[in-house]
């Protein structure tokens, strides 16, 4: 493995020397540190990037512009290698209102190829490479300066390692005949609609949604994009303008006055002061909208026995599969998503693309009674149903 030099970037001309090092290269590794705890969005503290000669860690808490950067990352010629992309690539759309493409995600090419679903960045460098890699500062304030070596350290590691990762993954992909899988679900991943926030889809994120009403869910509709819109105007956590089990309750019990609403549980009275004639409004506008316009419950996924057992042979027939392809089962479906099978939706990963041709028109055959599985000579088999009726 070629050594590589390390750089910590924190000046505009140390950057425009790294970007013209960079523009060279048909690819570059990239990955975030990035802090959200206290925040609605998340705060990015350090971007690392790596060619196969260097690793660079570059700070944008002292630059005032990483534009020169940002023009490598979405230049549509260089291909971005990343590792469990979908949050970093948040990042990039919040900056850019896009995500980059074309991108390479080690995660999701390890997963079809056997090396299990959302596989860890240590644990596929030490599964490939044979490197182990330290954990010692993955719980970091990456917020706070100066860091000390052993974090640049850590963080270089990050993508020290991708060239090699992307190398030998692709490798694999291509002789295997899977590279037009990963871009199926690359395609998938650099949308930007994957990163784009609509409010009034917010309260579907919630728990306990099937203990309420229609008209309960309308107002928990409305207080959710109302909390939606308030956390990310003062970036802040959405649970520290309200939390989710309180909206419920307040979608529950629907409060129409600051008497009612001061007798809520779990309300604090600096929330009351400040959001309760906003909460009251909200309540208002919500229950005078027409009841044609209210949200249904979401369905439950409550299966009989005959269902479960139905998803169960669906799963050993995916399980099968994989085994057979040297797949991750969860890459081809999950439990979940047979479940949703079962019950009826059509719009499941498992019946598009690379899934469909692998398990998914399989499994709609099973379930419309044409196929059946089998065991001959201790293996699963996928037979006729007709081949079975005597």
């Amino acid at each position: 493995m070629v050594q590589k030099e390390d750089f910590f970037i924190d000046t505009p001309q140390a950057l425009l020397s790294l970007c013209a090092r960079l523009k060279e290269h048909a690819w570059i590794a990239l990955d975030t540190e990035f802090m959200r705890e206290r925040t609605y969005y998340p705060r990015l503290c350090l971007l690392q990037v790596a060619t196969p000669e260097i690793v660079a860690c570059v700070d944008p808490l002292a630059l005032k512009s990483l534009a020169p950067l940002l023009d490598v990352i979405y230049d549509p010629h260089v291909t971005k290698v990343l590792h469990a992309a979908y949050q970093d690539l948040e990042i990039f759309y919040l900056l850019r209102g896009e995500p980059p493409r074309p991108v390479f995600d080690t995660q999701v090419a390890a997963s079809l190829l056997g090396f299990g679903e959302q596989v860890g960045y240590a644990n596929l460098v030490r599964q490939v490479l044979g490197v182990e890699l330290t954990k010692a500062h993955s719980r970091s304030d990456w917020c706070l300066r100066p860091l000390d070596a052993g974090q640049i350290r850590y963080a270089a590691d990050d993508v020290r390692y991708l060239h090699a990762l992307y190398s030998r993954l692709n490798a694999l992909l291509t002789s295997r005949n899977r590279a037009d899988w990963l871009a199926d679900d690359l395609e998938r991943l650099c949308r930007a609609e994957s990163y784009r926030v609509d409010p009034r889809s917010a309260w579907r994120r919630i728990g306990g949604l099937h203990r309420l009403a229609p008209r309960q869910l309308n107002i928990l509709r409305a207080l959710a994009a109302w909390r939606e819109r308030e956390a990310a105007s003062r970036d802040l956590p959405r649970k520290w303008v309200l939390a989710d089990p309180l909206l419920v309750d307040l979608a529950r019990l629907a409060p129409r006055d600051q008497a009612a609403l001061s007798r809520m549980r779990g309300l604090q009275r600096n929330q009351t002061e400040q959001y309760g004639s906003t909460i009251i409004a909200t309540i208002d506008a919500a229950l005078q909208e027409p009841e044609s316009d209210w949200p249904q419950p979401p369905p439950q996924r409550r299966l009989s026995p005959e269902q479960e057992a139905t998803v169960d042979m669906l799963m050993a027939l995916v399980r099968n599969q994989a085994a057979l392809h040297e797949v991750s089962p969860a890459a081809i479906a999950t439990r979940g998503a047979l479940e949703r099978l079962v019950l009826g939706d059509t719009d499941v990963p498992i019946l598009h693309s690379w899934r469909a041709r692998l398990a998914g028109r399989t499994l709609q055959q099973m379930l419309a009674g044409e196929l059946c599985i089998g065991v001959q000579q201790g293996k699963l088999r996928v037979v006729q149903a007709s081949a079975t009726e005597n």
